[in-house]
Formats: structure tokens, sequence, C-alpha cells
């Protein structure tokens, strides 16, 4: 599901990928932050699979249907499933609206994202705040704290007007119950962990550029590794409590501990009650979300407080079934492992454009060289633009690891609750509704932004697959 507490919040404040998206979990940084940055801060955020951008196809009964009381009035779904998914009138004109709205917001972000860097190196902001930066110290560690502060802080301030607008669209159409001053001290936090750890990566990147003028992506991408583990490991201790307030589920809803319990060892996973965390979500948003996150001691499962109200029992293990899947089926090391190469490229092309890019303009922009602390904001927009084209490449596999986690929560929770296909076709109609899923995404918009298959298809999916009725073997849980 998705990390949308109001417009991004947790950790979403910090990630790459759509960034006003409400549905990508994994997901939303200014397209202005450093691109290594961005690599290893987006592995802090778990994978918010079960919601995603996902979508009902454009049928002509579709926006005249009913939808769900049960989710429309904040409870418990108990009706019978169906294999479409369906929107009321009402509903279905909304989540169209806000759809196109929230597309346009993304590539206008884009735009402006990248036009802002280029106007601001244009400008020579970069340089001079590079020169006064040396004027102020020689040490190269206060430089770093007095230049980067400064430039992100810039360039955060000048996105700002863009992420306001993405939190109206969200609170306008009710996703959103977060107040201004809420959702202003959640951005202020976000952006002061980003600069927190640009310092640490810009003085250390600028570092390697010096004394490895050649080879300093390679340098950069080996200190990387550790330090995206590091992340990792100590997001749900330090990071996520920053967001939201989190308190053991077994205060709450001992009732569900048990349930859970059994499907983690169902899956060969086990967690502790102790690491079972209810979030209390319903202060900033209305959307509903469950997953696993961290590695070793730090794994733990976190449900929303608004999943538990408004799916019952049997559709929340459905849920954790699929977030329990992308641990199971490797989906967390084949995604590091991506990451590392995709990191590697994106470093070593980085380390091309911006040797061709001073030459052609080092000289207007006030850049003296690789080593210029003014580099930066060249290297920003290298990898704004290198994030921005590979968004599909990665949406792409993300999308079919999705749908595997899809299998496996269905296959998982298999006899554990009286039925678990209509258990997860309810489960992803309650989503679509209190999310307002779009109706009817372009395959354009599904090619570039959907991380996840469309909401109907899954629908429709979870409804029908059936194997053991035809005395077939399950794909994963045997």
């Amino acid at each position: 599901m998705d990390r949308d507490a109001g417009e991004k919040q947790i950790v979403g404040t910090l990630v790459r990928q759509s960034n006003y998206m409400r549905r990508e979990s994994r997901a939303a940084c200014p397209i202005w932050f450093s691109g290594l940055l961005v690599l290893c801060v987006a592995l802090m955020c778990p994978y918010q699979s079960v919601a995603g951008p996902s979508a009902a196809p454009n049928t002509s009964n579709q926006a005249e249907s009913k939808g769900s009381p049960a989710a429309e009035h904040g409870e418990k779904s108990q009706q019978p499933p169906e294999s479409q998914f369906r929107l009321s009138r009402d509903k279905y004109e909304k989540a169209v609206a806000l759809a196109r709205a929230e597309y346009r917001l993304y590539f206008v972000s884009v735009a402006w994202g990248m036009a802002v860097l280029l106007l601001v190196l244009r400008l020579k902001v970069f340089a001079k705040l590079g020169e006064f930066a040396e004027a102020c110290s020689r040490n190269r560690w206060l430089q770093a704290v007095i230049y980067v502060p400064a430039c992100f802080g810039l360039l955060a301030v000048l996105h700002l007007p863009l992420r306001a607008y993405g939190h109206t669209l969200v609170v306008r159409y009710g996703l959103s119950v977060q107040g201004w001053r809420s959702w202003f001290w959640d951005w202020t936090k976000g952006e002061l962990l980003i600069i927190g750890g640009a310092i640490v990566v810009g003085r250390l990147l600028m570092a390697a550029i010096r004394r490895k003028p050649r080879t300093w992506w390679l340098y950069a991408w080996l200190a990387a590794v550790p330090l995206a583990l590091f992340l990792v490991f100590i997001s749900p201790w330090f990071v996520d409590p920053v967001f939201n307030k989190f308190v053991p589920l077994q205060e709450k809803h001992p009732e569900l501990v048990e349930a859970i319990g059994k499907l983690t060892k169902r899956a060969g996973v086990p967690i502790p009650a102790e690491r079972m965390f209810l979030m209390e979500a319903s202060a900033k948003t209305r959307a509903i979300n469950a997953y696993v996150t961290g590695i070793g001691s730090s794994k733990r499962v976190v449900i929303w407080d608004t999943t538990i109200e408004k799916t019952s029992p049997d559709e929340l293990l459905v849920i954790v079934g699929h977030e329990l899947g992308h641990y199971v089926l490797g989906h967390v090391a084949k995604g590091f492992a991506m990451f590392l190469v995709g990191l590697l490229a994106g470093l070593y092309v980085a380390y091309r454009m911006l040797q061709w890019m001073l030459k052609q303009w080092g000289g207007a922009w006030g850049v003296r060289g690789p080593e210029d602390w003014a580099a930066l904001g060249v290297l920003l927009l290298i990898l704004s633009v290198l994030e921005f084209v590979s968004t599909p490449l990665d949406n792409g596999i993300s999308r079919m690891q999705e749908h595997a986690a899809d299998v496996y929560g269905l296959e998982v929770v298999h006899g554990l609750v009286p039925n678990s296909q209509e258990a997860g076709a309810r489960a992803f109609q309650v989503l679509g509704e209190v999310d307002l899923d779009d109706p009817e995404p372009s395959r354009f918009i599904r090619f570039w932004l959907y991380s996840h298959p469309p909401l109907a298809e899954r629908l429709k999916f979870a409804y029908t697959y059936d194997p053991w009725a035809k005395g077939e073997a399950p794909k994963y849980v045997k």
C-alpha cells in the first residue's frame, strides 16, 4: 500500500518515485535531491505493495454501480465480493478528477524541478554559495555544513508551492485529514533529514572526486552499499517515529496478534508479538496500509489503524500476506541487487555527463571543475534526469513483483481464512474506494507511473485464483 498520510509522509518525503503520487510505495522526494542519497534513503521505505497506482477498466456501467456501503461509511466490509472493481458515480467522478490532477502535478513538478536547477546554475547561485562557504573556512566539513543546507534549503523553498498544492489536492478530495500546521512540520522534518544526509553524502562525494577524479563514481558506489544497509536497519527505530506514532499492536488489538503470528510462521518469517505495531495513521490520513519493514532485529509488522477500521480480519490477513510475500520471494534482496546495479550505472553515466556538461557550460555557470562545490548542482540536474527516464523500467519490474506478491498473499492465507479469494477481492474493493483509485488510467500512465498492476486486474485475479479447486499445486506455498 501507499505510504501517503496526507501527501506522502513518513519516509515518503525522502524517497524518489512519482513525487506527488499518493500511491507509490516506495516512494516521493523532490526531483532535485541528490541521486546517491535518493537511492540510499529509498531503501529505508518498506514495500508498500498492496496499494500502489492501480485502477479499474473503463466499463460502461462502472460509474453507475453502487460502491461498498461499508467502505463509504468507514466500516469493515462484509459485502460479497464481485469480480469487477466498481465505484459509485460520485466516487468515480472524484477518482477521475483527482487522478488527472495528480498526473499533471507529477509532470509539472518534474519540469519545474529541472527548470529551477538550470536557472539556479545559470544565475551562478551554486557557484556564489560555494565561494561563500570557502571564504568562511578552509575546513571542508565546515564548508559542507554551510554550502549544502543553503543549496538544499533554497531548492526546497522553490519547490514548496507545488508540494503544498499536492497536499491541497488530497485534502480537497477527502484523502487527508492533516492540518496545515502538522503538514508543514512534517515537511520541515523531512527536509531536515534530507539536508543532514546530504551534508555527509556531499562531503564524502566531493572528497572522492578530489582524490580520485577518474574513478570517484566507483568509490561512491562502494560507500553507498553499507550506508544503504545501515539505513534499512535503523529506519523503523529512528526515522518512521519522527512522522507517526507507533504503539504495540498487542495493547489495542490483541485478537490480531495471534492471527498475524500464525501467518508469519506459515510464511517462514516468524515475527514475535513485540515486533507487531499499530501506526496511528488516522490522525493524518484516511488511506489504509500495512507493511513489513526492517531487517534482522529491526524487522517488524506495521498495521495502520485505518486499515483495521475499514477492513475485516480476513482482508487484513490477505494484505499482510502480500507484504510477507516480498520477503519470502526475495524481493528485498533482488531489489537491493537491482539498486546496486542501477546505482553503479547511474554514477558512471553521471561521471561522464558531468565532464561533458562542464566543458560545454561550466564557464557560464561559474563551475571551476568537478571538484568545485558548485559541481554538486550539476550532478543534481544530471541525476534528476536519470531518475525521470529510469522510472518506467523501475516500475515495470515493480509491477511483476507486486503480482507475484499478490499470488503469494492469496496462497499463504489459504486455509487460515474461510475464502482467501473473496477476502482478497473485498480488500482490493475497499482499497480502491478509500484511495479513490483511478478508474481509467491510460496505457502511457500505466507504463510510466504505475508500480502496481491496475487494481481491477488485481481484484479479478484475486477473485478467480483458485488452483486448489482445479487440483493444481499452488505456485509458491505448497
